[in-house]
């Protein structure tokens, strides 16, 4: 989502990473010099290598990608001569902003299939936990959460590390099935999951559709369900859906396919299902392997 952002004041005790340099860019030319395209691969290795100095591998790759996008955007649309690149971890969170010294907001456009650019910051607004552009319009910042392994679903279940991960919000009626195959398909794409995009976008459906039968009560207010896609070390694929109903009694004759068709259906395309209840709420996870699927 995007927001209005002034930069926090430093919280965590270990040193933000701060790295300026000028833009050369390419005289009567929309395109990038030799010079400027060269600096977002240059601060992937940078921004790597720090974060595994600071033991958060969980979100290398995905920072990479956004400190890229952020960084050719600037490279690429402003009109400063200095760029000015800052991550820091503050309150549970990596910062990442971008400075160009000129006010140029950025605007988000949706590129067409067979465009090869624009599509800079949907990544962004699509990858990262929040994103905005500074009120002078010269720096643009996005955030990521720090994800210290998710809650494990299983008891016997191996802790598991994200490299990437995004969510999706849906509604609590029928709409949230058309968005989730929509949307669900986009965000596939945009985390590079290897694995089958159409199976898992089959087995997405199949979970907001037992949450909506089973997790919505019609007519409560406050209700709705919350999608996350998370792609682990080992390339598997997790789905977890939430709704608002903490109990699933029959979990059990569901996935052996004796109330209907639905979460044996989803174990059928190669789907592992599980689920955690909680206090108010109650998760529904699909975990797919890229082994059991085209890639």
């Amino acid at each position: 989502m995007t927001s209005t952002f002034t930069v926090p004041q430093q919280s965590s005790a270990r040193s933000p990473l701060n790295i300026r340099f000028e833009r050369c860019p390419a005289p009567a030319s929309n395109g990038l010099s030799e010079a400027d395209a060269a600096w977002p691969c240059r601060l992937r290795r940078i921004i790597r290598a720090r974060l595994i100095d600071w033991q958060h591998t969980e979100i290398v790759e995905t920072a990479e990608l956004l400190l890229t996008e952020l960084a050719t955007n600037a490279l690429r649309h402003s009109h400063g001569r200095k760029i000015n690149v800052c991550v820091r971890l503050t309150e549970g969170r990596c910062l990442i902003a971008v400075a160009a010294g000129s006010a140029d907001r950025p605007r988000m456009r949706h590129a067409g299939p067979d465009d090869e650019g624009g599509r800079g910051l949907f990544l962004v607004d699509a990858l990262a936990e929040s994103w905005g552009v500074s009120p002078d319009g010269t720096t643009t910042w996005c955030t990521l959460l720090i994800t210290e392994g998710l809650a494990e679903m299983d008891p016997a279940a191996a802790p598991v590390t994200v490299l990437r991960e995004t969510r999706l919000p849906l509604p609590p009626d029928p709409s949230a099935l058309k968005e989730a195959r929509i949307k669900g398909r986009t965000l596939l794409t945009l985390l590079c999951w290897p694995g089958n995009q159409h199976t898992a976008t089959d087995v997405l459906y199949v979970l907001v559709h037992n949450a909506l039968a089973h997790g919505i009560t019609p007519g409560a207010p406050s209700q709705s369900i919350d999608v996350w896609f998370r792609v682990t070390r080992d390339h598997q694929l997790l789905i977890d859906v939430t709704d608002p109903n903490p109990d699933f009694p029959d979990f059990e004759r569901a996935v052996a396919g004796e109330l209907g068709r639905g979460l044996r259906g989803a174990q059928q395309l190669g789907a592992t299902i599980s689920y955690i209840p909680g206090r108010q709420e109650k998760t529904v996870r699909a975990t797919l392997q890229p082994s059991q699927v085209e890639l």
